[in-house]
């Protein structure tokens, strides 16, 4: 029975597999298999061991339940994995994992499993990406209030807003694209990196070379008993930044899908309930789930950072959060990334709510437009804001739109025309280079997907 909610409610299958424990047991016996190819390849063992231990390294010869029912007895399940192939290798067995220690076999089927992660994580948030930016060129004239502190701003663009997005997240998948390329280390140096046994046998880091190219991973340059904890630390930061940066975009959608705003809105489903009493409710379920698994995602980064210093040439004090906190930010950063695109690939946009809050400051957003313009016509920048300002609240509290007021200023006409005021008005005419950025911020990245 399934008890934790990556086990069933969250992440894609194919994410979920990664890390499933009989792949995890194939990873092993994979490496196991490498070993025994390239020590026959080096004239260490017989082709033929090495051939009858390729064979039976695979989870239907060593099943996982014979390993697990050995670990009960040894304590060790690395150890347990050895006795196990090694039951079903014959006369071969007495070469499995020779020259091998515990995580020369761990840290390298670890890399395997951390690059068939990426890859999934690195197309899920290349997926996104296009989405992003498709809705970066939909709407990238559909002018929008811009916000700061939560307050009416100055005009935007949507398709502006979410090439903000666009950019960050491309960024972000960069840094993954770098992480499969720099930070997925394997390691073949024995049992604290010297690479003793491997020297004795005539062999130095030759043995660890080999088996690394043809299992297509990168060898560390120099390790202890393990791969430097540093590489996993750099892994779950850049996933938790992606997540991060997903969660940026629901944390907006939600906030722009507010009652009392209703310029954007998650996809509702024809039958979808939003509350058990109050029927008229659209919640935004999705995007609240993105925040709420984010913050789980977030909490791994803590025991990521505590797991790199380990005492003298190793502790076992990383192994058993590594258990827990790696297949977590891999399964939930899969969910956040497939969810965020279902979103958005449906997000319900409401024009006439975007034009209505345009409105609701009464002209007031064009106040740095119109600021901007009094000191070209040769007032000081001081004496316009100032004015501006008491105009603004003036505005404010009698309810009466900024141009209103303007024009019962004396000293605004002897600087500005009615006409310029109405040109200044025009929200059209003050979103800068919101649809030039937007235009950028596309063509940088479709390459890139």
């Amino acid at each position: 029975m399934a008890i934790h909610p990556i086990d069933y409610r969250y992440g894609s299958q194919e994410m979920r597999n990664v890390f499933d424990e009989e792949r995890k047991l194939e990873n092993m016996l994979r490496v196991e298999a490498a070993l025994a190819q390239t020590l026959a390849e080096l004239g260490k063992i017989p082709d033929r061991c090495a051939e009858e231990i390729t064979r039976k390294a695979n989870t239907k010869d060593v099943k996982i339940e014979r390993v697990k029912e050995i670990e009960k007895e040894t304590k060790h399940d690395v150890m347990a994995l050895v006795k196990a192939l090694t039951e079903v290798c014959g006369e071969s067995g007495k070469y499995v994992h020779l020259t091998a220690t515990s995580y020369d076999i761990v840290d390298t089927a670890n890399a395997l499993l951390l690059k068939d992660g990426l890859e999934i994580l690195l197309k899920e948030g290349k997926d996104l990406l296009n989405t992003c930016l498709n809705i970066s060129g939909k709407y990238k004239d559909l002018i929008m209030i811009g916000r700061t502190h939560g307050q009416h701003a100055i005009p935007i663009t949507l398709g502006f807003k979410f090439a903000n997005y666009s950019n960050k997240l491309g960024e972000d998948l960069i840094r993954i694209e770098d992480d499969m390329k720099n930070n997925i280390l394997g390691k073949f140096s024995g049992a604290v990196g010297s690479y003793a046994a491997q020297t004795i046998c005539g062999l130095g880091d030759e043995l660890e070379i080999k088996i690394m190219e043809k299992l297509g991973i990168k060898p560390a340059d120099i390790t202890t008993q393990v791969v430097e904890r540093e590489s996993f630390a750099r892994i779950i930061c850049d996933i938790a930044i992606l997540a991060c940066s997903v969660e940026q975009i629901a944390k907006e959608i939600r906030n722009l899908q507010r009652t009392e705003i209703g310029e954007l809105s998650e996809p509702f489903g024809e039958k979808q309930v939003g509350s058990s009493t109050m029927a008229q409710k659209r919640n935004p379920i999705n995007t609240e789930n993105i925040c709420s698994n984010v913050r789980v995602i977030r909490s791994c980064i803590y025991p990521s950072l505590e797991n790199i210093a380990l005492e003298h040439e190793r502790d076992l004090t990383n192994s058993a959060a590594e258990r827990s906190i790696i297949p977590t930010v891999f399964i939930l950063a899969d969910e956040v990334l497939t969810r965020m695109n279902k979103i958005l690939k449906e997000l319900v946009v409401y024009p006439k709510n975007i034009k209505k809050n345009l409105d609701l400051s009464k002209g007031t957003i064009m106040s740095e437009a119109i600021i901007t313009k009094l000191v070209e016509k040769g007032m000081g920048r001081q004496d316009a804001h100032e004015l501006l300002r008491e105009s603004s609240m003036k505005a404010f509290e009698t309810d009466k739109n900024l141009k209103e007021i303007l024009l019962t200023k004396v000293i605004v006409k002897r600087y500005i025309t009615e006409k310029e005021l109405d040109e200044l008005f025009d929200y059209n005419n003050y979103i800068g280079l919101s649809v030039e950025k937007t235009e950028k911020v596309i063509n940088k990245w479709r390459s890139f997907i």
